[in-house]
């Protein structure tokens, strides 16, 4: 009989990249907002060396199960997700040898507040939590598991607004004062499909041309945002973003492509194809976006934590 000891508990901030998609990869200054939506992850310990593990959907339904034995750690799984975990908590060993090298295991519960497909930080939010838990750097474990910025790191950790910046190699991290006064007019609506952020940065990464160009001017348009003084000028430099955006990818902008009687600004996040757009309207915002199938639509209140 498998005996439970002390429960703790750890939570990570969801994430939203409203500037600098794909150009933070390479250094450039962006703008990322956590949400007010995360995920929780408890840890009970256990008196054998096994690991037992549930996810929880936002539904509290079952999306996760599996039992391993911390020795089985290293071994390839045939599983894809069963490896991926198994994967981070041995980047995490290696990190922190003594963690999971007691003779001790772990019975261990995660719990999103948001749909699994919202791309709000599934993978980031549980890196996070378990760099907590193994007590190593969160940005290190990302680096020596998934890749990315870190950027996501960052806003799992903060709870305002950041500017953010990967500077060799070494996650920059500054408070913002990003909270203008025409919030009510910002909204997140979801694209209802979830954008594999691995694919977009491999697109990025096929590039090949010179990115210092393109990365100065997304860190010249993320301050230009963040001091917009005005929803006008707001709106253009979002579209300018787009476009530069676009144009490097060789990709059409959202809004050229489904949404071109839209009044307002539409601006792609994160990877590019999928999960929330940043658009700017008003109280006739959800109903265009809910009359063309898509019914997730957040205000900035809703979504961001401030």
């Amino acid at each position: 009989m498998q005996l439970f000891f002390h429960m703790n508990t750890y939570y990570s901030n969801g994430k939203l990249l409203i500037t600098g998609e794909y150009a933070v990869l390479d250094g450039a200054l962006a703008l990322a907002l956590p949400t007010k939506f995360g995920q929780n992850l408890q840890v009970s310990e256990l008196d054998v060396p096994s690991i037992i593990w549930e996810s929880f959907s936002v539904e509290k339904t079952l999306w996760f199960q599996t039992e391993f034995q911390i020795s089985e750690l290293g071994v390839l799984n045939a599983d894809k997700r069963v490896a991926t975990l198994q994967n981070i908590l041995v980047e995490a060993q290696k990190l922190n040898p003594n963690f999971l090298n007691d003779g001790k295991g772990a019975f261990v519960q995660t719990f999103l507040s948001f749909p699994n497909d919202w791309g709000l930080g599934t993978s980031s939010t549980l890196i996070n939590n378990i760099a907590q838990w193994a007590n190593v750097d969160a940005f290190q474990l990302l680096h020596n598991s998934f890749g990315g910025s870190g950027y996501d790191i960052a806003c799992a950790q903060n709870n305002t607004p950041i500017l953010y910046q990967n500077k060799n190699s070494k996650p920059l991290i500054q408070a913002s004062n990003f909270l203008p006064d025409f919030t009510d007019a910002l909204f997140f609506v979801h694209l209802n499909k979830k954008q594999d952020s691995k694919e977009g940065i491999q697109l990025y990464r096929s590039i090949d041309e010179d990115k210092k160009e393109f990365v100065d001017q997304i860190s010249e348009l993320t301050a230009q945002i963040l001091g917009a003084p005005n929803l006008l000028i707001f709106e253009k430099l979002l579209e300018a973003h787009e476009h530069l955006v676009g144009e490097f990818l060789n990709i059409v902008p959202l809004k050229q492509s489904l949404f071109t009687d839209y009044f307002g600004a539409i601006k792609s996040l994160g990877a590019w194809g999928g999960d929330f757009i940043l658009v700017t309207g008003n109280e006739q915002t959800p109903a265009y976006f809910n009359e063309r199938g898509y019914e997730t639509v957040l205000t900035y209140k809703e979504m961001i934590l401030a």
